[in-house]
């Protein structure tokens, strides 16, 4: 089974492929096309960006860090369809497991409606969400994914920075 290259969750049918690289669905393409970029901006400016962002104050609930990147892994059934997603937080450790607890919680109750694969999938993304939240990031360093967070935001800034200044 292939593995996208933007978010790392299996392709088990379909995905996009740019060249030899294959991402799950047109959103991980594009964001993978982003990553790319983002590898050119200077590793010593992401690393300053990047402490700032681990030690600083939570987003979610402006408390003190540090800050990293928390997976929360979710499942939905309805008769028929299943869908299954991984989604990314950046925010402190305690916000973290609000949110995976919370996600294994809806997993339960919103998990299993569909056949055949809610009954499969809901129980390996309620298992998912138990273990991220057993085994949280190094609070000591930030994490590659944290850093991947931080490239995407910065090259974000300077496209915006950029059609700001291309509009006056």
């Amino acid at each position: 089974m292939a593995t996208c290259e933007s978010c790392g969750n299996t392709i088990l049918f379909g995905g996009k492929r740019l060249g030899s690289l294959r991402y799950c669905n047109q959103r991980c393409l594009q964001s993978g096309t982003l990553r790319q970029l983002s590898l050119k901006i200077p590793d010593a400016q992401v690393r300053e960006v990047l402490w700032k962002v681990h030690q600083g104050a939570c987003p979610k609930c402006g408390g003190s860090g540090p800050v990293d990147v928390h997976k929360t892994y979710e499942v939905r059934s309805m008769i028929v369809v299943t869908k299954w997603c991984t989604k990314s937080n950046v925010s402190c450790l305690s916000c973290g497991k609000k949110a995976q607890f919370a996600a294994a919680g809806a997993d339960l109750f919103f998990g299993w409606w569909g056949f055949p694969w809610g009954p499969i999938f809901t129980p390996v993304q309620i298992a998912r969400n138990l273990i991220a939240a057993s085994q949280p990031p190094d609070p000591s360093t930030p994490s590659a994914a944290l850093e991947k967070s931080v490239r995407l935001n910065m090259l974000q800034r300077a496209a915006s920075a950029a059609t700001a200044g291309h509009s006056s």
